[in-house]
């Protein structure tokens, strides 16, 4: 009998090992779950970016995501990078995280270098370090970097285009990038952008006009300075066509600005034209178009001189009448009378 106590008291005990051993496996595996598959990123929108510089280290990936309290517990992250291996596959890039993601959904999608593209949306550009600073908000690009490569003569050359006509390469429209594009490959890709958009029907338009297509971008950016109103385009688009067609200096104001660099000017006088005499952009002192466009002109402005109006027009000026419209001339004895009123009301307003 007692023999058969001894040996009910030791089952119990296995039984009790056993329950044990059981209970902690159980709840290993429920804290192993909830390292894996539990929410642990957070956040107050439905969408949120993180951000993976170019060369970042695992270490410096994790300093961020903390930095940026993107996750609950960034040690159960961790935990199950390293498991996962994430530490020898980090892609840089911008990743879309949502909230209530698990570990395991953001390690994959880091792991997957599937980042989300943005949109950049090209419009009107003046000057290259405008641009650079622009691209420079929406990539990982350096705007000093950028802005150099802009004025990369040699570089430039490989792309069929020069310090002074690389704005023609910038089709304004919106185009879609991944985050850490280098800017050798942004500008592959603009280069891409402007070989379509110049097909076979536009070149065939430019050589009917006896210009270049850097012609034609410049003229029309000229066009987008002058005025805002589309439908005016192709006559003023005539005008300057009809000028160098005999010869005629273009005397353009807006180059004149560019030459100045002033662009808030809002009367072109003699003295700016003479304080920029030595300017090619000077077109009231230099012959024919300036060595390249004064801005990134929109697709209108481009279509304006590629389809301009039929008229016989060699003058036009601001007209009192129409606000932000012009008065056309084709002889400078009209042309004198017209510009004489818009002259009297500059004076009037005490704009000089």
């Amino acid at each position: 009998m007692i023999k058969k106590k001894e040996n009910f008291s030791f089952r119990k005990i296995i039984y009790a090992f056993a329950l044990i051993a059981f209970l902690s496996l159980v709840g290993m595996g429920v804290s192993l779950y909830q390292k894996i598959y539990l929410p642990n990123v957070i956040g107050n929108e439905d969408k949120q970016y993180l951000y993976i510089p170019t060369g970042s280290t695992f270490s410096q990936l994790v300093s961020i995501i903390k930095e940026n309290k993107m996750v609950m517990n960034s040690e159960t992250f961790r935990w199950l990078a390293e498991q996962m291996n994430l530490p020898e596959h980090i892609h840089p890039g911008r990743y879309e995280i949502k909230p209530g993601m698990s570990n395991f959904a953001l390690v994959k999608l880091l792991r997957s270098g599937k980042q989300t593209p943005l949109k950049i949306v090209i419009n009107k550009f003046r000057l290259k370090i405008e641009l650079a600073e622009y691209i420079s908000t929406k990539l990982e690009i350096d705007s000093k970097v950028f802005e150099e490569l802009l004025d990369d003569e040699h570089l430039l050359s490989k792309f069929g285009f020069t310090p002074s006509t690389v704005m023609c390469c910038f089709i304004p429209n919106t185009y879609e990038f991944y985050w850490n594009t280098s800017p050798i490959k942004f500008m592959e890709r603009m280069k891409i952008e402007y070989d379509a958009f110049w097909n076979e029907s536009r070149i065939q338009q430019v050589a009917q006009l006896g210009l270049s297509v850097n012609d034609v971008c410049t003229l029309a950016s000229i066009l987008e300075e002058e005025t805002n109103r589309n439908d005016e385009k192709p006559i003023i688009a005539s005008v300057y066509l009809n000028r160098l067609k005999k010869g005629m200096l273009l005397q353009a104001d807006p180059t004149v600005k560019f030459a100045m660099g002033d662009f808030s000017i809002r009367r072109v006088t003699g003295f700016y034209i003479e304080e920029t005499k030595n300017s090619p952009y000077n077109t009231y002192r230099k012959q024919g178009l300036p060595p390249g466009p004064i801005c990134t002109p929109s697709v209108i402005s481009i279509q304006s001189v590629l389809q301009p109006a039929p008229t016989d027009y060699l003058y036009f000026c601001a007209s009192v009448v129409k606000p932000n419209y012009h008065e056309f001339a084709t002889t400078y004895l009209q042309h004198q009378k017209n510009a004489r009123l818009y002259q009297q009301y500059l004076n009037k307003k005490g704009i000089h």
